[in-house]
């Protein structure tokens, strides 16, 4: 064969193969680009979110007189107006939460702090816990009777001990190491919360079986979301009426009336303590969002609304994920409850729908 020829042949067999190799590319540069087009969008984070409650039980319109109405709703547009400004400057989930919650301890219309309910012993024995998000770092007091602002007690215990959770006397002796401001138990003494105690008794008394509708509710919790993407809940209460033998409820329990994980969620419960315990709920609403993919309202409403009431559980729950999503989920007649966003973007709400 003439040199002409095996030129030939070459110069075809290196044209076919550049050819395929170019094909081959563009089919590649198209997929790629098939696959970012198919991508979901990234869903995109506000500068910040708070969301707060104070209870859940028989919370209905016909009950509340307009005066009382105005005051709770008054009471929690000021608790997010305080976190809200911290957020708003630029300032930690942490600061935001405690400062929120120590205005819902101090209000006396709220099972916390001053208007925490009396034991059986007619005491007030209250319960606080928060937890870090970004961390998981957590901390808990129960059953404390001197501590202004348990909240406080409850952050002391997670950034100045090695422990999560301390209770009694031994807490109370910390608080003092730690500088917190303690008062008189008298303090805590307001007439209404008495004389729930007192009617509590007098049904007990008359065997009749009939209890305060509100007796295990009350309760006051927070969440927020800060600009570096951080969540920090906290949930601080006075317990149940007439409760006896140092009860404890869920709100200083981790994972049951608490719970933070920058990469699902934080919330905050309210209801019948023991349920919450048993259900772990704050933490299943967590554990849904991140093994199951549900969104934050999908996996609150499935606890509280589907597992929580087929248990017979009452209460609800708060609660805020990472991209500022908020859930405020109950199955009681009502719940104190509202949160904000960036742009004026508020809610504070009562009744149920």
């Amino acid at each position: 064969m003439s040199r002409n020829y095996h030129l030939f042949i070459l110069t075809l067999f290196f044209s076919l193969a550049l050819y395929g190799c170019a094909e081959q590319g563009e089919a590649t540069d198209t997929t790629a680009v098939e696959a970012e087009t198919d991508e979901p969008a990234t869903e995109e984070r506000p500068a910040y979110a708070i969301v707060i409650h104070g209870g859940a039980g028989t919370i209905l319109k016909e009950n509340m007189t307009p005066e009382t109405e105005a005051a709770y709703r008054d009471a929690l547009n000021q608790a997010l107006d305080i976190g809200e400004g911290v957020l708003k400057n630029g300032g930690a989930s942490l600061d935001a939460v405690t400062q929120s919650i120590i205005f819902l301890e101090n209000s006396p219309l709220f099972n916390a702090g001053k208007g925490a309910v009396f034991t059986n012993a007619g005491k007030n024995e209250l319960d606080a816990s928060i937890m870090n998000g970004a961390n998981l770092q957590a901390g808990a007091v129960g059953g404390v009777t001197i501590v202004k602002n348990p909240i406080t007690l409850a952050r002391a215990v997670m950034e100045k001990s090695e422990h999560v959770m301390l209770v009694g006397g031994g807490a109370e002796e910390f608080a003092r190491k730690q500088g917190l401001e303690t008062v008189d138990p008298e303090y805590f003494y307001t007439e209404r919360r008495w004389k729930s105690l007192q009617q509590a008794k007098e049904a007990e008394n008359e065997q009749t079986g009939m209890r305060n509708p509100d007796y295990k509710f009350g309760t006051v919790g927070c969440i927020a979301l800060d600009s570096e993407g951080n969540i920090v809940a906290g949930t601080s209460t006075g317990g149940m009426t007439n409760k006896r033998y140092n009860r404890i409820g869920d709100s200083p329990i981790i994972g049951a009336g608490t719970y933070a994980k920058n990469e699902t969620c934080g919330v905050s419960s309210t209801g019948h303590g023991e349920y919450f315990i048993r259900y772990a709920v704050a933490y299943d609403v967590s554990a849904l969002m991140e093994y199951k993919g549900l969104s934050v309202q999908e996996a609150a409403d499935q606890v509280i609304n589907e597992k929580l009431k087929a248990a017979g559980g009452t209460g609800g729950l708060v609660a805020l994920d990472r991209n500022g999503n908020v859930a405020m989920p109950f199955n009681t007649a009502g719940m104190y409850r509202g949160y904000a966003k960036p742009g004026g973007e508020r809610v504070v709400e009562i009744y149920g729908n």
